[in-house]
């Protein structure tokens, strides 16, 4: 294999994207550029400083509800005050216009649109931090783990102001420390985060025969049990059936988050609550769970997580991510197998999938993401814009960070990205970009950033642009820029 064809694959395919000065450390052995970072797990520990605990955002977002619900309350108090003293006043006439009566609320309402709400506040800062961390890492091969696990474990801020509170730390308390653990870890802190059980609805399942099930009407939700089954173990070939969702939303009955207006000083973190958990035995997948309390659900989370369709769902799905939409049988047959003999370990699992031959020998057919891409854009000049163009760019391109169109994530098959629209996004965006940087020299930039790697069409396209600002742009929209 040519050096610069591995030399872009270890840029694209495994990574971000070449940083100004990147490309060159690459093409001295690109294999072993991208394997030397997986003995930097330290890495992965994105800087948070000032950013709060899911449980600590979940209770500010309450709290800040809660005033903005007193706020409300007293405006319409005020209303009723203004239009009862305008009727006394006209001796019981008929009361003054809304917009008469209404003006002062109305000016306080506006204000507080003004001002950002602390959900949407956290959601910015983490963003922030999300994106300098994109931008300035040294391992980019981590990153793209990270981006792939937090897909697979997917949570949405489209839900509510809890889970736009608290998307960004869900990312960073129940991926990032497990990226290179154990999946039955991963696993674990996933079904267990408050993110992760507002978002699949789990906090409000309780057992039919609970004590909370007899005395109330609430009842079982399967959401979280069955996207466990589909999505996240053994996926929807797994061979599981519709009593083993039903029974696994039982055990996992009482898997909860602190309700934050009963207790402000720990609400808003997992807890089991016993009153709500379905008693008695319960079967799935063939295999009977004792009564024990919330170690039923965590037997039951292990078991899926060693069960031979779940190593062939996550080698399927790790091998169509970085490969190919339909990637070759035998890389998937490895990953299986490094899989099932170490019993999820995601470290041996990676190294796998980076010294496979065919992951290198593989044609470069899959379109990088819309986030991929935007993060490339960003590190091959070495800057970024503020963060709200930024989640307007990814918005426009339609991938709005952390809010997938379902608990299935965000579609990896690049036909679900090249569609007249997309591709109309990206050549604007190239533009806008292009324009942002048109001090740059296109030439020397494709030079530090694709180098030998690009093709003689993209050099001759670049260099016959009419302008720095258009030839930025050839390069930003060139296929060895788009593709990994």
């Amino acid at each position: 294999m040519a050096g610069s064809t591995a030399a872009l694959h270890a840029i694209n395919r495994f990574g971000l994207g070449a940083r100004p000065g990147e490309l060159r450390r690459v093409l001295k052995d690109p294999r072993d550029h991208v394997r030397a970072q997986l003995d930097q797990a330290g890495a992965l520990a994105i800087r948070a400083d000032g950013l709060p605990s899911a449980e600590e955002a979940i209770r500010a977002n309450r709290i800040a509800e809660m005033a903005r619900e007193r706020e409300r309350a007293r405006q319409r108090v005020e209303v009723a005050d203004m239009a009862a003293g305008v009727a006394a006043a006209r001796g019981a006439a008929a009361p003054a216009s809304s917009g008469q009566m209404t003006s002062p609320p109305a000016r306080a309402v506006e204000r507080s649109r003004q001002e950002p709400q602390i959900e949407q506040s956290l959601f910015r800062a983490e963003a922030a931090a999300r994106f300098n961390g994109l931008l300035t890492t040294e391992t980019p091969l981590l990153e793209r783990m990270v981006l792939f696990w937090s897909n697979h474990f997917c949570v949405s801020v489209a839900k509510g102001g809890n889970l736009r509170a608290s998307a960004g730390a869900f990312e960073r308390e129940a991926i990032r420390p497990h990226v290179l653990g154990r999946f039955p870890d991963m696993l674990k802190a996933v079904a267990t985060h408050p993110a992760m059980l507002f978002y699949l609805d789990n906090n409000v399942s309780t057992g039919p025969n609970s004590r909370a099930g007899r005395a109330s009407r609430r009842g079982l939700n399967e959401n979280f049990a069955r996207e466990l089954l589909e999505l996240h173990t053994l996926g929807v070939d797994g061979g599981y059936v519709q009593e083993d969702v039903t029974t696994l939303a039982r055990i996992l009955t009482g898997w909860t988050v602190t309700n934050t207006d009963e207790d402000l000083l720990y609400g808003g973190r997992f807890t089991f609550a016993p009153a709500r958990h379905e008693p008695g035995s319960h079967t799935v997948l063939g295999v009977a769970y004792g009564e024990a309390g919330p170690e039923q659900g965590f037997a039951a989370l292990e078991a899926m997580a060693a069960h031979p369709s779940t190593a062939r769902h996550i080698a399927r799905k790790l091998a169509r991510h970085f490969v190919a939409d339909e990637p070759p049988p035998s890389l998937v047959e490895k990953l299986e197998r490094s899989f099932r003999e170490t019993q999820g370990n995601l470290a041996s699992l990676t190294r796998t999938l980076i010294d496979a031959d065919e992951a290198w020998d593989a044609p470069a057919t899959k379109l990088r993401l819309p986030l991929e891409w935007v993060a490339a854009c960003l590190r091959s000049t070495g800057r970024a814009p503020e963060t709200q163009q930024v989640l307007g760019w990814l918005n426009a391109l339609g991938q709005p960070i952390w809010q997938p169109p379902g608990p299935n994530g965000f579609p990896d098959r690049a036909a679900a990205w090249i569609s007249p629209e997309g591709v109309d996004a990206r050549l604007d965006l190239a533009a806008q970009w292009a324009r942002l940087n048109a001090t740059q020299n296109p030439r020397d930039l494709l030079d530090e950033v694709l180098g030998p790697c690009a093709s003689a069409e993209t050099r001759q396209a670049v260099a016959r642009a009419e302008s720095r600002q258009q030839g930025l742009a050839i390069l930003f929209m060139s296929p060895e820029f788009q593709r990994r």
